[in-house]
């Protein structure tokens, strides 16, 4: 008597079980929201739809919160999300939402801006669908996303993206991130009508000044630093140099090319009267030489390809034996965000932003980065947003 039937239907069984445990898990992150804590300054709580239309009831629209000051001011945005792998940049914006004190002026803040690749990941790179971020009265998990939308939200891709509206030809990778789509237009692919929803935020809410913060890898060159047009190069570069002699850590000014279009530090400065900064921290976690895509990785920045590397002088940051921990990569974002703030206001001081009770680098090195998180559990309901 044959044995394949019975093998055949064991494996059947085991393939089953297994698709059905990571459909589950699947299922769980992209549906899974994130419970976000309003903090004392924080007025109002919109959807990104508000601005464009095309978002309503789609995976893409996101939160858009905004903190208001006691006295009128100048408006600066934040976003972060753009790439929902680089945790860092949501974990620094929603420091600013749960603790930011507005005494002048208005800060917008958009913590998941694209919100559709923070519901997708890919494990078949060995990433894993969640992280917690340990905080005095638990762990508090999100979801590890992708640098781009799901493609369950925005199908199929162009063989090329063509860039709307200058027509320069990009990857097809680039046609679900919104750092490739900017300015956006309305009525077009999903991520363009996200960028085209915060273009209309920008001018219907005079923002004098957006930040885009992102992560990138220690191999490469624009890391570490603030990327910004020539409009903006005179702030940024104040900026880096006081947080470079004030505050212990390294960073630089990168021009934003002319020439490649889409991005945000580009299109937003050449499509508004919005200033744009776009802020790199070190991730190691993005470098391909590297170990297993760990949790622990993730948060420590520790790996011994790197080290090696280093000593090679193969990396365009500092890297020792502690790697690049979280709570530093935070802490640089919220220095950098709020000393730009800063510099535009001693600029403009018809405009001028102030904030306070966002802790800065060392606060983030002395206390670690969940201690700026409150209790959802413990927060007046109303308070609590899910996004």
């Amino acid at each position: 008597m044959s044995r394949s039937g019975p093998v055949k239907g064991l494996l059947v069984a085991v393939v089953a079980s297994v698709a059905a445990v990571a459909g589950a898990q699947f299922h769980q992150h992209r549906h899974q929201r994130l419970p976000i804590v309003a903090g004392p300054a924080v007025a109002r709580v919109a959807s990104l739809s508000e601005y464009g239309e095309g978002l309503a009831r789609t995976m893409a629209d996101t939160k858009v919160f905004f903190l208001q000051g006691a006295e009128p001011g100048g408006s600066a945005l934040i976003m972060a999300g753009t790439h929902a792998n680089e945790i860092d940049a949501l974990l620094s914006a929603l420091i600013f939402v749960e603790n930011a004190v507005v005494e002048k002026g208005t800060l917008i803040v958009i913590p998941q801006l694209n919100h559709s690749a923070s519901v997708y990941t890919r494990p078949g790179d060995g990433c894993p669908l969640f992280y917690g971020i340990e905080t005095p009265w638990g762990t508090k998990v999100f979801r590890f996303g992708d640098r781009g939308a799901s493609p369950l939200d925005q199908w199929p891709d162009p063989d090329v993206y063509v860039h709307y509206p200058d027509a320069q030809l990009l990857s097809f990778l680039d046609a679900r991130n919104t750092n490739r789509s900017w300015p956006g237009r309305p009525d077009g692919l999903l991520t363009e009508r996200v960028t085209a929803a915060v273009m209309r935020l920008l001018a219907e809410e005079r923002v004098d000044i957006a930040l885009d913060l992102h992560g990138a890898e220690t191999m490469f060159p624009v890391t570490n630093c603030i990327v910004a047009p020539e409009r903006s190069m005179r702030i940024a570069t104040m900026a880096s140099m006081t947080v470079t002699a004030m505050e212990g850590f390294e960073n630089h000014v990168e021009p934003s090319p002319k020439g490649f279009r889409g991005l945000s530090h580009r299109e937003i400065g050449d499509h508004s009267d919005t200033a744009p900064f776009l802020l790199e921290a070190p991730f190691p976690f993005l470098d391909q030489p590297t170990g297993p895509k760990t949790r622990d990785l993730l948060m420590t920045g520790r790996d011994p390809f790197l080290l090696s590397l280093a000593g090679q002088q193969k990396l365009f940051v500092p890297y020792d034996e502690s790697g690049w921990p979280i709570e530093k990569r935070v802490g640089q974002h919220c220095s950098v965000a709020l000393e730009i703030i800063n510099q535009f206001s001693r600029k403009r001081a018809d405009r001028a932003i102030r904030i306070s009770e966002v802790p800065r680098y060392a606060d983030l090195v002395r206390n670690g980065v969940g201690f700026y998180f409150h209790d959802p559990s413990k927060a007046d309901p109303a308070r609590v947003h899910l996004d």
